[in-house]
């Protein structure tokens, strides 16, 4: 079964544009959150910190503009807006207040697709410097959230490849238990050393496989874990990766 990429937002009262963007997003493979208002937009956008959002101009109860103003004042979470309204200004107005697109109503699926791929790799790129986090035979896909190693795929969790990230990004430092703790999962579990120390486990068993190193992650004893700065040449040995589920 395929896991899912992005978490993406949609804004939008209209049933029908809400049924075609199920359709549309799962076929791509991205996870779909949607809602009916501004306010709900506002609120699910700081609970769910999706990758991106769908927003409509046109809602019952907020000016799109007052969303985008709303949002801005705390994220860059990249903002496409699908809208009906085909005047200049409206446009001009939109990407002025902060959004990074504008599609009018009706639209192409394959172009929003684009468009949307476009947006977050442009995201990614903006946040890390490049598209892809490549550490030794270990190479992250940061747009289809996907996990490469010497060239092969390796299927991780969610919050695994969230570890992992954070790991390459920060590789070649010394992180505490606590520092990991909080920006992967958030200062509630910033205590959970035992939680991390299983996800750890999880992550070598998957990463290790054709390094002739013992691991790439070293723990520091009573302090916390850090990833070697592995050679720029990928490692190849003999064996083959067994993908896991």
């Amino acid at each position: 079964m395929n896991k899912k990429k992005n978490t993406i937002l949609v804004v939008d009262s209209d049933q029908k544009t809400q049924k075609m963007m199920k359709i549309v997003l799962d076929e791509a493979d991205f996870k779909l959150v949607d809602c009916l208002t501004g306010k709900q937009a506002v609120r699910l956008a700081a609970s769910t910190k999706p990758d991106l959002i769908l927003l409509d101009l046109n809602l019952p109860d907020m000016e799109g503009g007052d969303i985008i103003s709303a949002l801005r004042e705390w994220t860059e979470i990249p903002i496409i807006i699908l809208s009906a309204r085909a005047e200049e200004n409206d446009v001009v107005k939109a990407l002025n207040m902060g959004a990074n697109d504008y599609i009018i109503k009706p639209f192409n699926s394959d172009i929003l697709l684009a468009r949307i791929n476009a947006s977050l790799r442009a995201s990614m790129i903006r946040e890390t410097g490049e598209p892809e986090l490549v550490n030794g035979p270990l190479r992250i896909d940061l747009v289809r959230h996907e996990v490469f190693l010497d060239d092969e795929i390796v299927a991780f969790t969610p919050k695994e490849y969230n570890l992992l990230r954070y790991f390459i990004i920060n590789r070649g430092k010394m992180l505490s238990h606590r520092e990991i703790l909080k920006a992967v999962w958030g200062d509630a579990h910033a205590d959970d050393t035992q939680y991390l120390r299983v996800f750890i486990g999880q992550i070598r068993e998957k990463i290790d496989q054709k390094s002739p190193v013992p691991s790439l992650i070293v723990t520091e004893a009573g302090i916390g874990y850090r990833m070697e700065n592995a050679d720029i040449a990928p490692l190849h040995t003999q064996g083959e990766i067994k993908l896991l589920g």
